[in-house]
């Protein structure tokens, strides 16, 4: 097939542009054929860029040319048209696009290239399987809704430039290949060729580098930045993603909220949704009890109440010394006793040895537990919960009130309530609800390991009034830290830092460090709070995470333009891959197979 050359023209117009209001105007299109409808004399095309898709139409008699070369062209084939927009004849206009009320008429038409047959139709919707998207994701990509995914995702990160610039913040970049720093998820590294058996790490976020830039002096810093991760992936997991970094020097932490609220207020306005400020902000203990979760969905009611029953009724039922309890309001007739047995099932794995529910009806109230609490101690429930007639109210029990009994009994808490508003469809759609969670547990005790871990990181300070309790009573120590969550997804979380080094020495010992490790591990960033560390702090923002929600995506997968799988693998460079043994030898590297 002869092909045709661009030259030097231009295009006057985008395919999704055209209106009524450009009939009569020569123009001059270029796009990919969405569609091909042979009439005989008539052909038409449906053109497609990233704009939207027109309706061209080429005719034997008066452009024969244009319609030999018509007669070729198949779906995918690159092509260039010039013509006039015309009205499409009543009867056939297409409300279903924008353009569908004009048609362009060719007289040239241009074969820029051809193509194969996709191995999927390009569509909005597909059913191909995913592992075949990523495959071919050049083709996915030219897609409608991953047009709209990605190009929204380049108008969040220029607010986001936008915003942070306008409160004095400055762009800086921080490097990719650093040191390993083992505290949090595992490190990808990096070989070294010139200096053999030492490595390089990808960084799992640019957090020493930032606080830096603090010491540095330069104040307000930002950075849209790609971090690694090798840890076991989700829908919402990649090996490596993109975060909205920020720091500050001498922060409040409300002036913080204030400005990363005003940020997202822009960023939803993207998608024509007005957020009110300021959002809630709720305690970590606050949030568990109430809700089970440290990333409590707000958009919908059901809050646990810890039960504390007159004379011990309930605590004297085995396996119910501590006990939660949710009313659900309405949902009495719509809960059989063989769904609640499959909660039951899961509960149990999640730690909630024990659950069971009553149904509060007219007639009175209907449990298992009535043998055990009888009618008085059925009626405290109710009374407690303010639970009335129609209503379901569950109950979980643990049997001692220890730190990993109650932790359980929370997180299990969390599922059963997400469960029990989708089966009673008590999350309304349209719905934006962000919280703040703050005053989290500084340190997370690791029995394996017999120590204490820092629930968020090492250089995460604790709360002035918790200072004298460090060393003393690790375990009850609040942290400075807060995670910014929107519709029971974590998209952000920071810390006010500790900016003393005396502070972070003892941090390091009660994490199990020693001055020696200590220095062996973060020598360099020790060593520079020395030198006037100003009062600092900052948060990271999810980017991948935000445009999924903007876009209405359960996966950040839909709005990473080349995702890996889930296995971390990237199908369409079919990476990772196997080296050449020559520059493995370069490397002083030699592959060991378990």
């Amino acid at each position: 097939m002869a092909l045709d050359l661009l030259g030097d023209r231009r295009r006057t117009h985008h395919c999704g542009e055209l209106r009524k209001a450009h009939t009569g105007q020569k123009v001059f299109l270029a796009g990919w054929v969405a569609r091909r409808r042979d009439l005989g004399n008539l052909i038409f095309l449906d053109l497609r860029d990233h704009t939207g898709v027109v309706q061209v139409v080429v005719n034997a008699e008066s452009s024969p040319e244009a319609h030999k070369k018509a007669e070729l062209v198949r779906s995918e084939f690159v092509v260039g048209v010039e013509g006039e927009v015309v009205l499409r004849a009543q009867g056939t206009l297409n409300p279903q696009i924008a353009t569908g009320e004009v048609e362009v008429k060719a007289s040239t038409l241009l074969l820029l290239n051809e193509a194969k047959t996709p191995p999927f139709p390009i569509e909005d919707e597909t059913r191909t399987s995913e592992d075949t998207r990523l495959r071919y994701r050049y083709l996915d990509l030219r897609r409608a809704r991953m047009q709209r995914n990605i190009r929204l995702r380049h108008q969040a990160c220029m607010e986001t430039r936008e915003h942070m610039g306008g409160h004095g913040f400055i762009e800086i970049e921080t490097p990719f290949m650093t040191r390993s720093t083992p505290e949090g998820a595992r490190d990808y590294l990096v070989p070294s060729r010139v200096r053999q058996g030492h490595f390089y790490a990808l960084p799992q976020s640019p957090q020493l580098f930032k606080q830096l830039f603090m010491i540095a002096g330069f104040d307000r810093y930002f950075q849209i930045v790609r971090c690694f991760r090798d840890e076991d992936l989700r829908a919402d997991r990649q090996p490596e993603f993109t975060q909205i970094d920020v720091e500050m020097a001498f922060p409040t932490r409300e002036e913080l909220f204030e400005i990363i609220e005003g940020l997202m207020q822009k960023l939803l306005s993207l998608v024509d949704v007005k957020v009110e400020l300021p959002f809630a902000r709720l305690s970590y203990d606050i949030a568990m009890e109430k809700y089970g979760s440290d990333k409590p969905d707000l958009r919908f009611g059901l809050e646990w109440k810890r039960l504390h029953l007159p004379g011990g009724k309930l605590s004297a039922v085995k396996g119910f010394q501590v006990t939660k309890a949710l009313r659900v309001p309405g949902a009495a007739a719509q809960i059989s006793r063989s769904q609640f047995d499959r909660y039951q099932e899961t509960l149990k794995q999640m730690g909630a040895a024990n659950s069971a529910y009553l149904i509060v009806t007219d007639a009175g109230i209907q449990s298992r537990m009535k043998n055990a609490l009888g009618d008085d101690g059925l009626q405290a429930i109710v009374a407690a919960t303010e639970a009335q007639a129609g209503d379901l109210v569950v109950l979980l029990g643990a049997e001692l009130d220890s730190v990993e009994n109650v932790r359980a009994l929370d997180q299990a808490s969390g599922w059963l309530r997400l469960e029990l508003a989708n089966k009673f469809e008590l999350i309304k759609p349209g719905l934006w609800t962000f919280a703040w969670i703050v005053d989290f547990p500084m340190f997370d005790y690791d029995k394996n390991e017999k120590r204490y871990a820092a629930m968020h990181h090492p250089f995460t300070s604790p709360r002035e009034e918790d200072l004298d309790k460090l060393e003393s009573d690790p375990s009850s120590v609040k942290a400075l830290a807060y995670d910014l969550v929107l519709n029971g997804s974590e998209i952000g979380g920071g810390s006010i830092r500790m900016h003393r080094p005396d502070i972070q020495k003892r941090v390091f010992r009660v994490l199990g460090l020693s001055d020696e490790k200590a220095r062996e591990r973060f020598g360099f960033f020790v060593d520079a709070l020395e030198y006037g560390a100003p009062p600092h702090g900052g948060i990271a923002l999810g980017v991948d995470r935000i445009v999924a929600l903007l876009a209405g995506e359960s996966s950040i997968r839909e709005v990473i333009a080349f995702p890996k799988t889930a296995s971390a693998t990237d199908l369409m460079c079919e990476a990772p891959a196997t080296v050449d043994p020559e520059q493995l030898t370069e490397l002083g590297l030699k592959i060991v197979k378990f």
